[in-house]
């Protein structure tokens, strides 16, 4: 009995004293930021069933009006802008916040209006396929209950 006692706290305590590091830490994967940094356009957006379903992207616009989007990613203060200007979409610009954490995981925050950089909200996406004129980020994004990959191709411009 005294045995079982033990090794439950002695599990608890181990459990206790494990590092937890939110995705959204403040380490910074710097080496993945330089090579990104720069302008782009952003040349695919997909996802299984594109052809039928609907996504909204970032909480701006349907995915298929990023399609043709200018991006700015500077590295040294983590800012930047997008535009949209798809002729069939609404027009969008908007500054951004971005930075690329230990995991390699994108955190990006969204900054349309001077209230927004106190928002500590924001979208959290994975970066791949890291070459010196293109990348993907990756959206995880919920279709009837099913998780679905979203894929963002953007090209060095």
């Amino acid at each position: 009995m005294k045995k079982s006692i033990f090794l439950m706290l002695f599990s608890i305590f181990i459990m206790g004293c494990k590092s937890k590091t939110p995705v959204t830490s403040t380490v910074v994967d710097n080496k993945t930021e330089r090579a990104i940094k720069g302008n782009y356009v952003l040349s695919s957006v997909s996802y299984p069933g594109s052809d039928y379903i609907k996504v909204s992207s970032f909480d701006v616009a349907d995915s298929k009006c990023f399609v043709g989007s200018k991006w700015k990613f500077v590295s040294n203060n983590n800012k930047g802008n997008f535009a949209l200007d798809n002729a069939s979409c609404t027009s969008f610009v908007s500054d951004i916040t971005w930075y690329i954490n230990k995991d390699g995981k994108f955190v990006m925050k969204i900054l349309n209006d001077s209230k927004s950089k106190k928002l500590k909200e924001g979208y959290i996406l994975r970066v791949q396929n890291v070459t010196e004129s293109s990348f993907q980020l990756v959206d995880l994004g919920d279709v009837g209950g099913k998780s679905i990959d979203i894929v963002y191709q953007f090209q060095r411009n």
